[in-house]
C-alpha cells in the first residue's frame, strides 16, 4: 500500500494505492495521527486505486474519523468502487461515512 499526500485549500487529500489490510491498516492511523499533530483536521481519502479492504482497514478509517471529530474535523471518502464499495455497503458504513464520487464534491462539503 502506498499513501500519497497533497493539499487543496487547507484540506488534505490522501491517495491510497493497493490493498488495505491487517498488515498496513495501522499506517493509515499513523498518517492521520500525524496530520492531527499538524492541526490538519479536514481529510479526504481517495480509494480509487484500492482493490481490497478488510475489517482492519475499516477499523482504521472509523478510528481516524472518531479522532478527527474530537477536533471538529472530518473524514470524507471518495471514489469507492467494486469490491471495496460492497464492503462499505454490506457493513452499512455508507451511512456512517460521507462518501462522494468526486474530490470537488468532498472538498466542497467541508465548507
Amino acid at each position: 500500500m502506498e499513501i500519497t499526500r497533497r493539499e487543496k485549500d487547507k484540506i488534505v487529500i490522501l491517495d491510497i494505492n493497493g490493498e488495505i489490510d491487517l498488515y498496513n491498516a495501522p499506517e493509515i492511523k499513523d498518517v492521520i495521527a500525524k496530520l492531527i499533530e499538524e492541526q490538519k483536521y479536514c481529510i479526504v481519502i481517495n480509494l480509487e486505486k484500492v482493490s481490497y479492504i478488510d475489517s482492519s482497514g475499516i477499523g482504521a478509517l472509523i478510528s481516524s474519523l472518531s479522532n478527527l471529530k474530537k477536533y471538529q474535523g472530518g473524514l470524507k471518502i471518495i471514489n469507492v468502487a467494486g469490491s471495496v464499495r460492497k464492503v462499505f455497503e454490506l457493513t452499512k458504513l455508507t451511512s456512517f461515512f460521507e462518501i462522494f464520487d468526486s474530490e470537488d464534491e468532498a472538498t466542497a462539503a467541508f465548507k
